[in-house]
């Protein structure tokens, strides 16, 4: 199966939905069945998963130690904000309020194909992580991550 991948912006209506972009739809598996799972990223922005991805995320946090304090945050401050999504019949996906606000969407989104999930930004958070990012840094971080020089990221 293709992974994610590309950038696309579209509008975000008074009623917080949001065209989901025709690219990246085609990519999604039958299995998913237009329902996804949306949830508060690392990075301030939005994680969406279809739901056949998101199956596999769960069964990686299932994994995790419940019974240490990191183990017990991870899990909490992960999957507290997930909610489940499904496609209405204009292709469009209605983002929950609340994590709108957090992650600053407001009148855009910018969607990013990012392999398994898709992240979705807002045009003014994605500028600022942008710039914080310069060419020469992301040459030195592309190379560490994929020159396999890091055991462990950041």
């Amino acid at each position: 199966m293709p992974s994610f991948k590309g950038q696309y912006e579209h509008s975000v209506d008074n009623k917080g939905r949001v065209a989901f972009p025709a690219r990246l739809r085609k990519l999604v598996s039958p299995g998913a069945q237009d329902h996804f799972t949306v949830l508060r990223g690392i990075d301030p922005c939005l994680y969406l998963y279809p739901m056949d991805k998101w199956e596999a995320v769960e069964e990686r946090i299932t994994s995790v130690n419940e019974y240490t304090r990191r183990g017990r945050a991870v899990i909490r401050n992960f999957l507290r904000y997930a909610e489940d999504l499904v496609l209405d019949k204009q292709n469009r996906l209605s983002l929950p309020g609340d994590l709108m606000e957090w992650a600053g969407i407001t009148t855009a989104a910018i969607f990013i194909g990012s392999g398994e999930s898709i992240e979705i930004w807002s045009p003014e958070k994605l500028k600022e992580a942008d710039e914080d990012l310069t060419f020469e840094s992301y040459q030195n971080l592309f190379e560490q991550v994929m020159g396999g020089e890091l055991d462990n990221e950041e």
